[in-house]
């Protein structure tokens, strides 16, 4: 009489094997147990439950048979790993290489794409789809905030765009280091974004703001950064001792990105740049100087780019919290969002149009090239590598002086040999 066995469980000589499919493939593994009646049914349950794992991702060929060749031929290098334990390394590595705002944005993005993401998943088994369908969820699916008062359905390009740019990374860890045998992102593109144009604040909008200041640090921070085109985490770190009134000059030497944490500038460009002082700058620092000027000098901590070096800065910190507290705290310096909080009540007081403060930089650019002022210049005074930037980002306000342009050439340029341009025909 011949023997039944159960699906997918055979016999290989003495002893059982199962039969499995993985990534299209017809596996056959033993056991290495004899074949007897109570065998098969313990077969035919492993098999069952491996089945399970590679329909939900979390199988890992390894781990269930550690001495298999099938390892080799079909997992990659033969490493196995969940997503979570990449992850972990990836983050781990990038410690050293990134400063600690960059970091924690990182931690954030993973924290919100674990939502999306089986954790225990084997980071071999993802597939081009997996990732697509990761993408289009982070699109069109609700978004999850803590109090479920700012919920609302998908999410913009730009945001889905960079949190599939680190997940990208993440993946491509996994493929240098031999976990997975392709990189399911070499053919996964960013989504179409338009570019989103500068939208500076004009004069009459300058005004009103200045108007709803209800104090003079508000309206000097609202002047400073209006005229000299500083990031809000630069305007907050900015000290005196930055500042030369004989030469009319401010080097930017510092940013504040995360509370209490001071580094160097965003960019190597941008890091000593020398900002010229327009006079409203100057004015409003000089109204500035008895608000701050003598309360003391600071001694604080300000990361490189070389990981584990830092210096040390002597600051007397030119715009202070303590000036207008109403709560008695003695702080001498701005968190990262300390300028959007005071930018948010300006608007809000002055019922300008919302937009946000980093509005502040591009109404510098804006002003500047429509009052005729070179586009190189400006990149140096934002701390643009070159011009590149603000023929991109601003080529219309640029479009405004072609007119003067045209007049400056004709005024300017060789003029023409006539007399001997005359002979000659």
């Amino acid at each position: 009489m011949s023997i039944k066995y159960p699906t997918g469980v055979e016999v290989h000589g003495k002893n059982l094997r199962i039969v499995f499919m993985y990534k299209g493939k017809r596996m056959r593994e033993s056991l290495g147990i004899i074949d007897t009646n109570k065998n098969r049914k313990v077969a035919a349950g492993l098999r069952a439950a491996i089945c399970y794992k590679i329909k939900t991702g979390e199988f890992n060929y390894a781990e269930e048979f550690p001495d298999s060749k099938n390892i080799s031929i079909y997992c990659g290098s033969g490493k196995a790993a969940i997503y979570e334990d990449i992850i972990k390394s990836w983050v781990s590595i990038k410690e050293i290489e990134i400063s600690a705002s960059t970091l924690k944005k990182y931690k954030s993005i993973l924290n919100a794409l674990s939502n999306f993401i089986n954790h225990n998943k084997i980071i071999s088994s993802f597939t081009h789809e997996d990732i697509l369908l990761i993408r289009k969820e982070l699109l069109t699916s609700p978004t999850l905030d803590t109090d479920h008062k700012n919920n609302r359905l998908g999410r913009s390009v730009s945001t889905v765009n960079n949190y599939m740019r680190i997940l990208k990374m993440v993946f491509e860890f996994a493929f240098n280091g031999g976990y997975t045998k392709t990189n399911i992102f070499s053919s996964v593109s960013e989504l179409k974004k338009e570019r989103v144009p500068p939208d500076p604040i004009n004069q009459d909008e300058f005004a009103r703001l200045l108007n709803a200041a209800n104090n003079r640090q508000a309206a000097n921070m609202l002047i400073t950064s209006v005229y000299t085109g500083m990031r809000p985490g630069e305007l907050c770190a900015l000290a005196w001792e930055d500042i030369d009134f004989t030469t009319k000059t401010i080097t930017v030497r510092r940013n504040i990105s995360i509370l209490g944490h001071f580094s160097l500038p965003k960019t190597k460009a941008g890091t000593d740049r020398v900002i010229h002082m327009l006079d409203p700058v100057v004015s409003c620092l000089r109204d500035q100087m008895p608000l701050t000027k003598m309360t003391g000098e600071d001694k604080v901590t300000v990361a490189t780019r070389e990981y584990g070096k830092t210096r040390k800065d002597i600051c007397t910190f030119v715009f202070q919290p303590q000036v207008t507290a109403s709560n008695g705290l003695k702080t001498k310096f701005y968190s990262p969002g300390g300028f959007g909080q005071v930018w948010n009540a300006l608007i809000k007081k002055s019922g300008v149009r919302h937009r946000k403060a980093y509005q502040t930089r591009h109404t510098y650019a804006c002003w500047m090239l429509s009052a005729g002022a070179n586009p190189a210049f400006i990149a140096t005074q934002m701390g643009h590598v070159s011009s590149k930037m603000i023929h991109d980002v601003y080529g219309a306000w640029m479009k405004e002086n072609d007119a003067d342009q045209i007049a400056i050439m004709n005024n300017n340029a060789p003029p023409m040999p006539h007399e001997r341009y005359r002979k000659a025909i």
